[in-house]
């Protein structure tokens, strides 16, 4: 590089060793022994057997009643979810207490699946238990929801949250009573719209006092219970989950998921002033809402770790004084080994601050001991750059790539059913791209310039972050500070190679400093990898190349001395130098093909599917949607086009677009909608309606033509949320699990406009329906909440 100055091959790199090739292999296998003990840190405990204990929690117990809830789909308002009702009933009165069930109707604003515009509302039966305390000063409410999803009978969603209370309870009342009061609150139409949760807050008794929540949620069927969600101000309720028998969370994760728009049942706790803590495990994604989410898909050991934080956490604050639990701030917090650490927020700028001085400090040290120069430092820091951006975006490609060799992929909105494979390709191409970035910058500007830049990086994403994200700043600043420190040791420590100390206490410094990174880091990607997923595999590598660019020191001792070689010397020096990305590359096809050849399509893991129809009753009409957007051959043959809206004559899909083709209309009954009076008063009309499906059914919905101006609204005796959209509909609900005798609705419209109404019903299968053609073996329904849907709609005009 001209207008470099040149330092000698010898004083480049921190860590100079006299036995380079096994300093290098006492470094790798100091960091894999590390990393298991890291992963191990993020992995659920063991479950225990039917006969444990009687005080401590078994998933084999729990396990029981997962097999009982989840037999079959029991979605709310079914006569299976009656049933899953009547053994948490019958439970929770074996256990000497005295369950109630909450029936209300309630709404809840627009939290619907994406099938439904308008505003959400349900018809609910809460399961709810109180176990009183000696000298209450205040609630703990262990919260899970008991339905299902329409398209599987939801053992990991969320039997295993009902089933892990169910045997927490049992637990419990086994002991002692507590000095708070416990409250089991097992909610119905969570999957609908949310709406068990927020009938729970706004009418029951029990919640006006507010209390400590903890939730129970599942995303998949197997990994740690992560605690990603807490209330506002967690610090105190933080350090309370720290004394946890097996606490796994991350800050961050409250940072990303509080910018999201998901919700679960902790939603409408967190909004009406509850705290508390909200948990869930999210690996094996693919089985999220889908048929295979059955007992057999489910890792007890997930379970397991459910229950016994759960009992831990209860009995833990059943004895604390509540109200004392109160704090100002966010704590950052993060797994290692054997804990959770955690401090408050007032540390995130410093520790940051630290992390850049130590880089810089780190910098300066090395440009004054000529193992860099002033042009090295900055051109190191841009360069950089290029593996840091190149490897999310390579890795987006592979997927996509991926998608491309195996379609059946594009209908899985998270992850395949085997996706270790594809997460280890990641890895290899962080690995194959941070190497040949490396190996031939290092011979030109330095092993000492490269490494400094790599911490440089990580230190200024820790300030980003710490204005940004403020739980997610640990991530880069702790590595960042841990490899700063490290190589200043290291640079101190260097005995220019004489004797044992001087060669290796420099290599043990850089390894040390490259170990606390991979604590932090390598836990972060591990939980991240799954919460994402691979449809977002740019997220998992993103902290793959986080840790590649801080394990640079090591990644370094892999590398022959850096420079100084002339002629065959040199030669053989490059090739040495490009073995690691040559290894790396080889072992990102080997596992793309891996991943291939074992995540095949089969009867026990069919290649998802979605598909709906719809029957225009005003013009006998019928028509196949989906909402696939590359469809599979199967879906196909139903569907074509460009995906469309259909608002036009189903405004309860709302504005979702949809591919659509011809279908047979089936002689099927739309809903009635019937008028029972109709007043008016001064410059207003209000008129009641009785809304009746006409035939067994999930949901009604009720659009009311834009001409007229909604007032206001009720239905089923709750007031409706008067929220107007564009288009030819201007006010509709959703109204989830109707009564058979159907729901009435009052509306107030201004004199003069024409009252013009659009009604649908839907139920569930298609398999009846004329011209629908059973689905192959290696063919399945894809999880979600409009899935096999059968709709009727109705105009009416008043």
């Amino acid at each position: 590089m001209r207008g470099v100055p040149t330092i000698e091959a010898a004083d480049r790199t921190p860590a100079r060793p006299v036995r380079r090739g096994w300093a290098a292999l006492a470094a790798v296998l100091a960091l894999a022994a590390t990393g298991v003990l890291a992963a191990q840190s993020v992995r659920p405990p063991a479950a225990l057997a039917p006969d444990a204990p009687v005080a401590e929690f078994s998933a084999g117990r729990a396990f029981a009643h997962v097999r009982t809830i989840a037999a079959e789909p029991h979605v709310a308002g079914s006569a299976a979810n009656d049933a899953v009702r009547a053994h948490l009933l019958t439970t929770l009165r074996g256990l000497g207490l005295s369950p109630e069930v909450q029936d209300t109707v309630t709404a809840q604003g627009a939290r619907l699946s994406s099938s439904a515009g308008g505003v959400g509302m349900a018809r609910v039966r809460n399961v709810v238990a109180l176990w009183p305390g000696t000298a209450s000063t205040g609630r703990i409410f262990l919260v899970a929801h008991y339905d299902s999803a329409q398209t599987g009978p939801g053992a990991n969603d969320d039997a295993a949250g009902t089933a892990a209370i169910l045997e927490a309870a049992r637990a419990l009342t086994s002991g002692p009573r507590l000095r708070n009061d416990v409250v089991f609150v097992l909610t119905d139409a969570e999957e609908a719209c949310l709406c068990g949760a927020q009938a729970f807050v706004e009418q029951h008794p029990l919640a006006r006092a507010r209390g400590v929540v903890l939730n129970l949620e599942a995303r998949g069927s197997a990994g740690p219970a992560i605690m990603f969600e807490t209330a506002a101000a967690n610090a105190a309720l933080v350090g309370v989950f720290a004394g946890a028998p097996e606490p796994v969370g991350t800050s961050f994760a409250v940072e990303v998921y509080r910018r999201l728009p998901n919700n679960t049942d902790f939603t409408a706790f967190r909004e009406h002033g509850f705290t508390g803590l909200n948990s869930a495990y999210i690996d094996g994604a693919a089985v999220y809402h889908a048929p295979m989410d059955t007992p057999d898909s489910m890792d007890i050991d997930s379970l397991q770790h459910h229950g016994v934080n759960v009992l831990a956490l209860t009995r833990d604050l059943g004895n604390r004084d509540l109200p004392g639990l109160r704090s100002t701030g966010d704590a950052t917090y993060f797994p290692v080994p054997g804990a959770l650490v955690h401090y408050p927020s007032s540390w995130t700028w410093p520790l940051a601050a630290a992390a850049l001085l130590a880089v810089l400090v780190l910098g300066w040290l090395a440009r004054r001991r000529g193992m860099a120069t002033a042009p090295r430092l900055l051109g190191a820091f841009g360069l950089a750059l290029v593996p840091v951006l190149a490897v999310p975006a390579l890795a987006q490609l592979l997927w996509i790539t991926i998608k491309f060799i195996r379609p059946g992929y594009a209908e899985m909105p998270i992850d395949p059913y085997r996706p270790w494979w594809y997460r280890l390709a990641i890895l290899a191409l962080t690995a194959a791209v941070v190497c040949a970035w490396y190996a031939p910058l290092r011979r030109r500007l330095g092993p000492a310039a490269l490494v400094v830049a790599g911490l440089a990086w990580a230190a200024v994403l820790g300030l980003v972050l710490a204005a940004l994200a403020p739980g997610g700043s640990y991530l880069t600043a702790l590595p960042a500070l841990a490899g700063g420190v490290a190589g200043i040791a290291a640079v101190l420590l260097r005995g220019g190679g004489r004797g044992p100390l001087g060669g290796w206490a420099p290599v043990l410094a850089v390894t040390l400093g490259a170990a606390a990174a991979t604590v932090v880091l390598l836990p972060a990607m591990l939980m991240f990898f799954p919460a994402m997923g691979m449809n977002r595999a740019a997220a998992g590598a993103v902290f793959a190349v986080l840790l590649a660019m801080v394990l640079l020191p090591v990644v370094d001792l892999l590398h022959p001395e850096a420079g100084g070689q002339r002629g065959l010397d040199a030669l053989r020096a490059r090739r040495r130098g490009a073995l690691p990305a040559l290894a790396a590359t080889v072992a990102l096809v080997v596992c793309t093909a891996a991943g291939l050849a074992t995540d095949r399509f089969d009867r026990t893991h069919p290649a998802p599917t979605h598909l709906m129809y719809a029957l225009d009753a005003d013009t006998n009409q019928a028509r196949w949607l989906s909402e696939s957007r590359t469809p599979s051959a199967w879906t196909a043959q139903y569907v074509g086009g460009d995906p469309a809206p259909v608002t036009d004559t189903l405004p309860g899909f709302g504005d979702e677009k949809l591919r659509s083709g011809p279908a047979l209309p089936a002689a099927l009954p739309a809903p009635a909608l019937t008028k029972i009076a109709d007043t008016t008063t001064g410059d207003r009309r209000t008129v009641t309606l009785t809304l009746v499906p006409q035939r067994p059914v999930r949901l009604v919905t009720l659009h009311v033509g834009a001409q007229a101006r909604v007032l206001s609204a009720t239905a089923g005796a709750r007031p409706v949320p008067v929220a107007r959209t564009d288009g030819a509909w201007g006010f509709g609900f959703v109204f989830h699990a109707p009564p058979a005798a159907g729901i009435e609705v009052t509306l107030t419209v201004p004199v003069g406009a024409p009252l013009r109404l659009r009604a649908m019903d839907a139920s569930d299968g298609l398999t009846a329906l004329p011209g629908f053609r059973p689905r192959p073996a290696d063919v399945g329904v894809v999880g979600s909440h409009s899935s096999e849907m059968l709709a009727v709609a109705k105009t009416y005009t008043f």
